[in-house]
């Protein structure tokens, strides 16, 4: 009989709830918050939430559609990667259109047209105004975009050094601290590193012209005409400018751009398809960039190297102070570690090259040095002091009965067999380090994983500069594991 009082009280309860509602459809899209305004970013008032020029469009695109927005948080020179792999219905966080973007994605119909501007020191503005005027000069900007392209032909043409950064607002802090000597970026990112850093003015002249638009799976053509026909009807009632007119985003390009894209718009299916005759294969473009990237393992191997005899030099000097030292300096050294190991290496490298910067302006290669350096010393200081203290006790009290001093003990007796001992981390250490390089790209210096994103994102794909990179490393690394086991084999052998 209890059953049956359950069901009917299920029964019940559903009736008076009333018919379940099917979920609405949701359109995915997806940004990268951490480009900030106007684009995309956490809304102040409630970080829950995301704000932006590109979130208005995305949510104009689902109300056309019938469906409700919902944000995906996606690193921005992963956004490609993650289109062709169907992640999310379509990707808005200020792309640029490119050949070679539409040789592997489905893209829109452009809606934002910028320019490229240079952005130098107020006092510069007279001598700096085009790239010709920057020859030998250094020059920021982000990877993988049209800007990074433009100073790589400029490269060729006048000399200049092009300096890549992973976000927008240190190029413009470091241009206003004398780190580098212009920015080329999108005016939109041009207008808010300015305003953030009264001392920089932006450049009159256009140094090139790009158009956003988003991103869609190559096989998602059906839904990506449908945008294009919502976008279309938005550039034509006004919808699309009233969002960048709330953004101060309105000029004379869009009304331009608009007009051309209203004025010959073609069918459907012939709006935005790969043009893929126009791209290089992945195997041409896999041998215009080894050049490079051999150049960045290069910088990755000297850089690796130079690290790690520092950590090698602070890490025995740390031991040893810890091991022979008065209590006060074992204390004080003991702490240190333990603020070094305790604390992430990324954040080491952003307070020695960003934080420091009003203190000491370092070098970016140099402060990825010293980087790496303080920071695998602390690990390797752990090494030698367990290595030291791993002697046996007897063999010491044994060295001081036969009148040896301190520094003989340690030099005849104590110091080989602890090296010995540590050998093996030390190398694992090594290859560990030459891994961790990788991180010194935030504070601008392009090693050998930089570079090979830098590869991917211009080609779309993982697949070959991947393996390449994968190969270098090996190259890098198999060498010193095998002269430790040569070594090691050696003094089993003694």
């Amino acid at each position: 009989m209890q059953p049956v009082t359950s069901l009917a009280v299920v029964v019940v309860a559903l009736l008076a709830v009333g018919p379940v509602s099917a979920q609405e459809p949701e359109l995915r899209w997806a940004g990268d918050a951490e480009g900030g305004a106007p684009f995309v970013e956490a809304d102040p008032r409630d970080p829950s939430r995301v704000r932006g020029f590109d979130v208005e469009i995305a949510g104009l695109l689902a109300d056309g559609l019938g469906r409700v927005p919902r944000f995906l948080q996606v690193g921005f020179t992963s956004l490609d990667a993650a289109a062709a792999r169907g992640d999310f219905d379509i990707g808005l966080s200020g792309i640029e259109d490119s050949p070679a973007r539409r040789s592997r994605l489905a893209l829109t119909i452009p809606y934002y047209e910028f320019r490229e501007v240079l952005t130098v020191r107020q006092a510069d503005g007279a001598r700096y105004r085009t790239l010709a005027d920057l020859a030998g000069r250094r020059v920021a900007t982000l990877g993988a975009t049209l800007a990074y392209d433009l100073l790589v032909a400029a490269r060729g043409e006048h000399g200049l050094v092009p300096v890549t950064y992973e976000d927008d607002v240190h190029p413009y802090s470091d241009l206003a601290l004398g780190r580098v000597d212009a920015v080329l970026l999108d005016e939109v990112l041009a207008n808010r590193g300015v305003a953030r850093n009264p001392g920089l003015i932006n450049a009159a002249a256009t140094v090139g012209t790009g158009r956003y638009v988003g991103i869609l799976a190559p096989g998602n053509t059906a839904l990506r005409n449908r945008m294009n026909d919502i976008l279309m009807q938005a550039m034509r009632d006004g919808r699309l400018e009233a969002i960048f007119r709330r953004w101060n985003m309105w000029n004379e390009d869009q009304p331009r751009l608009y007009a051309s894209l209203i004025r010959n718009q073609v069918p459907d299916e012939a709006v935005g398809e790969p043009e893929s005759s126009a791209q290089p294969g992945t195997w041409e473009a896999a041998q215009r960039y080894f050049p490079a990237l051999l150049n960045a393992a290069l910088i990755t191997l000297v850089l690796s190297i130079l690290s790690m005899a520092l950590a090698m030099a602070l890490g025995g000097l740390i031991a040893s102070g810890r091991v022979y030292g008065p209590r006060p300096l074992q204390i004080a050294l003991t702490a240190w570690v333990e603020l070094v190991r305790g604390t992430p290496l990324l954040l080491q490298l952003f307070v020695l090259y960003f934080g420091l910067a009003t203190v000491v302006q370092l070098p970016a290669f140099l402060a990825a040095l010293i980087g790496l350096g303080i920071n695998y010393a602390a690990y390797e200081s752990e090494i030698y002091r367990g290595a030291l203290e791993a002697i046996p006790r007897g063999q010491l009290d044994a060295a001081r009965t036969l009148g040896f001093t301190n520094r003989q003990t340690f030099a005849l007796i104590r110091g080989p067999q602890a090296f010995r001992l540590a050998l093996a981390p030390m190398t694992n250490d090594f290859v560990a380090l030459l891994k961790d390089s990788s991180l010194v790209s935030v504070i601008t210096v392009v090693e050998l994983t930089k570079q090979t994103s830098i590869f991917a994102a211009n080609i779309g794909s993982w697949v070959v500069p991947g393996a390449l990179c994968a190969a270098m490393y090996l190259a890098m690394s198999l060498p010193l594991a095998r002269l430790a086991r040569r070594i090691e084999k050696t003094w089993r052998r003694g």
